[in-house]
């Protein structure tokens, strides 16, 4: 052969579980100047006989393009002179186990046809990055004490063309009306619901085939990387969903891959998740784990994105998830712990934070398994976030309550506190809860109209005064009346009327306001950032607390649960002076009914609360307002 760009070190690496880079050795990968030199391909197949190019460049025959077998490392490889960037192409593999002939895309392909179509594409990832700006920055942009506040885009149904609902926008076409909207409501990131190539649209992208191709729906990769670039050059950053916990079983992809077991465990009990009927990875092999660990740099590295939401944390932790007694097997000690994926997702953060350390990592995870947001020197996971799907779970289940009931239900507001910085949080209200017959977040408020967008104003501007990250699924910054459908656009004509486009305006605010204070975000994982003011007035569904900075004003927040106009609300406080409102969910502006509390408000010396000042307020129906100190002087 007379190309390889696998050397015998990156052969061992890979063979021992330790390569993160494999995208720049496997797969097909252009030679020379602008790729005129053809292409080399490798793939890891140790159970074939025999392996071919089969394409575009040779009829799709398996007799012309034979790879050569590197050893004994099961990797095949070969180079061959006349492939182009767009050739479409797929292994052959002849099964040394079952004889058979198997057609398999690449699974380290760059780029792939478009579905339904199945075949990779070579192709390369060149692009002329402007986003130097950003990357320099990003790492104070998205510490633990920085605001940050994601809006969750699935592209495809984000937005539709005007001419033609039934086309996607593409990744170029999405950019700029991206950021646009993102800018208006004061975003700080948006997460992408998985773009990773995916069969069956449906899945949202959580059914994976190629872990490091972008899905060609919405165009080519240098047509994604356009779109991070923009949304980076306007000081947006950009986190992916990321599936490592299962895969599907489509023929043509990673399952059953050279005749055997190659990526999932050949045990059922392990290696078939019964939620999703689909596969799940072997994650005690160790070429999978190479094959994992480098899909996950990839994207930080290529793409320069700035964080991977990882999804599917607790079906990797536990043997048992989702399974009944006789359906998994018992760890090496007796437990259900899944000490390899345990294993594997400490390593991939232990790699990707020490190659990139001014990214983040976000676990969805939804047990109570500790230090999930620990680094590994303290006994943890190494994630930098975890969502709260306790708070969601909770808070959602108290809004759908009618107000008259709340004051029965108050510690499922106040019972977060008590693990809140257990955990470095993100709060979520996700594409999971507006789909599968749950509806809108809009159509889970109780009431009227007016009640309902009360109640979603006083759940965000609860949600943003509590401590912990924040993350919106698209469609709930206007208040959508529908849950979300994948195979529409979102109802953009809402925002044509009033409470609706007024809903737009408070996010904007709130976010705003949020960015602003840093006592609101300043010290998200520490203790130190909050403090109740009264979490005992369940008769009147009133809540308040104190989010502290770590030197500069303090913000009151004072929740009022029902439609009841509180007056000379009494509140204590932690300092005299004057205090002045910053937002309330009530304003007229925002469709409220315009109790607010205006102008300077002046802290009387009187005891209230175990504080020595006190402040008496006009609490808005169904609202939640913030206050700070006046500026002395």
């Amino acid at each position: 052969m007379a190309r390889t760009l696998i050397g015998d070190v990156d052969v061992y690496l890979f063979n021992e579980g330790r390569h993160s880079m494999l995208y720049d050795h496997l797969g097909a990968h252009l030679i020379g100047p602008r790729g005129r030199d053809g292409a080399t391909f490798a793939v890891w197949a140790p159970n074939a006989d025999q392996v071919s190019v089969i394409g575009d460049m040779n009829g799709w025959s398996d007799l012309t393009h034979p790879m050569e077998p590197r050893g004994s490392s099961g990797i095949f490889e070969t180079y061959i002179p006349e492939v182009e960037k767009g050739c479409r192409y797929k292994y052959r593999i002849r099964s040394r186990v079952d004889g058979q002939l198997h057609d398999k895309a690449d699974p380290f392909a760059f780029h792939t046809e478009t579905p339904p179509l199945t075949a990779s594409v070579v192709w390369d990832l060149e692009h002329p990055w402007g986003d130097d700006a950003w990357m320099a920055s990003r790492r104070g942009r998205q510490s633990l004490n920085a605001p940050i506040s994601i809006y969750e885009v699935h592209l495809g149904s984000w937005r539709r063309p005007g001419d033609d609902h039934r086309r996607f926008l593409s990744y170029r076409e999405l950019a700029p009306l991206l950021a646009e909207h993102v800018l208006a409501c004061g975003f700080t990131h948006v997460e992408l619901l998985p773009v990773m190539e995916h069969p069956f649209y449906g899945s949202w992208g959580y059914q994976v085939t190629g872990y490091f191709a972008p899905t060609s729906r919405y165009g080519t990769p240098q047509d994604l990387m356009y779109l991070i670039d923009y949304l980076h050059q306007r000081g947006i950053g950009v986190f992916l969903d990321w599936v490592p916990s299962h895969f599907p079983n489509d023929g043509f992809g990673l399952a059953y891959f050279d005749g055997t077991h190659l990526f999932e465990h050949a045990d059922p009990r392990k290696g078939f998740h019964p939620d999703w009927k689909s596969a799940i990875f072997n994650y005690g092999r160790k070429e999978v784990r190479a094959f994992l660990l480098s899909s996950a740099r990839f994207w930080l590295q290529k793409y320069r994105i700035d964080g991977l939401r990882v999804d599917g944390v607790a079906s990797m932790l536990y043997l048992d998830y989702s399974r009944k007694d006789g359906e998994w097997i018992p760890n090496e000690h007796g437990g259900k712990e899944n000490l390899e994926a345990i294993s594997l997702l400490k390593e991939t953060n232990e790699v990707l934070y020490r190659e990139h350390p001014d990214i983040q990592t976000i676990a969805e995870e939804s047990t109570a398994w500790p230090k999930v947001s620990r680094p590994l020197f303290d006994g943890g996971l190494g994630f930098g976030f975890k969502w709260d799907m306790g708070w969601m779970h909770d808070t959602l289940k108290y809004f759908a309550r009618e107000p008259v009931h709340r004051k029965f239900h108050q510690n499922d507001l106040t019972f977060r506190m008590l693990y809140a910085f257990a955990e470095s949080f993100v709060l979520s209200l996700s594409h999971d809860e507006v789909v599968h017959g749950k509806g809108s977040l809009l159509g889970k408020m109780p009431g009227d109209e007016w009640q309902r967008f009360a109640n979603l104003r006083l759940l965000y501007g609860a949600m943003f005064g509590q401590p912990g990250k924040k993350l919106v699924f698209m469609g709930g910054e206007f208040a959508q009346s529908r849950e979300w459908n994948h195979e529409s656009s979102l109802d953009w004509h809402l925002l044509e009327y009033l409470p609706h486009a007024q809903m737009m305006k408070f996010i904007g605010e709130l976010n705003r306001v949020y960015k602003a204070e840093a006592a609101l975000h300043q010290l998200d994982s520490d203790p130190a950032g909050f403090e109740w003011m009264s979490c005992d007035d369940a008769e009147n569904s009133v809540l308040c607390w104190l989010r502290k900075s770590k030197s500069g004003a303090p913000v009151l927040i004072i929740a009022n649960y029902t439609p009841v106009v509180r007056h000379d609300y009494r509140v204590g406080v932690p300092q005299g002076g004057g205090w002045i409102e910053i937002l309330n969910t009530d304003a007229h502006a925002y469709g409220g009914s315009g109790v607010i509390n205006a102008g300077r408000h002046e802290a009387e010396r009187f005891g209230w609360q175990g504080r020595d000042h006190s402040l008496r307020l006009t609490l808005p129906p169904l609202g939640v307002c913030w206050l700070k100190p006046m500026a002395s002087g």
